[in-house]
């Protein structure tokens, strides 16, 4: 139990510093750069628009994930000087237990089952995922690289750091394999939640076990950062793709 307290503390604590610190390092910066003196007390603080609420909001969402993968390597570092890679599964622990035709089969094929169920599940719980989505109109074309960059790879890169790589460490030193796999897909899958309600989390729960399973059958996390950033990217491009 205090070994699974452990693992909830660190994420917890991860995932708070980051936070803090990525908004206010945005909302500094940003005043800054447009001449706004950021301790002006709320009353007195000018409109900034929506254009820049946007901005600021990615801004937020993008430094927070590069926060996250820093503290989470930081503490990795720390705890485990000399194997910090294998203790976040950046090296392998031992040989890949898929073959490369297994693997790239599971690569190429999820996505297509990750849209089946992310949008079957926004139908059974009145989510209306993928009815009509589209892109701000404030977003050009930059903007647009910079969000599925962000979707495809920081976003993966940090979660799977933290989850499928220090808190399954962990998880997988108390439980065993098999119970990591769960607890870290639930734990994936219930900070997710949202105002959706459970369609989100529900949604992700066959994702996060099968990222889970890659972790544990390969020993390494580049492939589910792989398929976490491609099952991203595919959704995303379904939801977007004009019918």
């Amino acid at each position: 139990m205090l070994g699974l307290c452990g693992m909830l503390w660190v994420g917890l604590v991860c995932l708070g510093a980051a936070s803090l610190i990525s908004l206010a390092v945005v909302r500094v910066g940003f005043d800054l750069w447009y001449g706004i003196d950021p301790f002006l007390p709320p009353s007195r603080r000018p409109f900034i628009g929506v254009v820049q609420l946007a901005h600021r909001a990615f801004a937020v969402d993008a430094l927070r994930q590069v926060f996250l993968a820093a503290f989470v390597i930081a503490w990795a570092c720390w705890r485990d000087p000399r194997s910090w890679r294998r203790r976040l599964a950046l090296d392998r622990e031992r040989p890949n237990g898929l073959r490369p035709v297994v693997l790239l089969a599971i690569l190429l094929f999820w996505p297509v089952l990750h849209i089946a169920w992310v949008t079957g599940t926004g139908d059974l719980f009145g989510a209306s995922v993928g009815k009509g989505v589209r892109l701000s109109p404030f977003m050009d074309r930059t903007a647009v690289v910079a969000w599925l960059v962000y979707l495809s790879v920081l976003a993966p890169l940090a979660e799977e750091l933290l989850v499928r790589g220090e808190m399954f460490h962990r998880a997988n030193r108390v439980l065993g394999p098999a119970w990591a796999v769960a607890v870290t897909a639930f734990v994936f899958a219930a900070a997710h939640l949202s105002s959706f309600g459970l369609a989100r989390p529900v949604s992700l729960l066959p994702l996060a076990v099968a990222l889970g399973l890659l972790r544990w059958k390969t020993g390494r996390l580049w492939p589910g950062i792989a398929l976490h950033g491609w099952s991203n990217l595919a959704l995303v491009v379904y939801l977007l793709w004009p019918r």
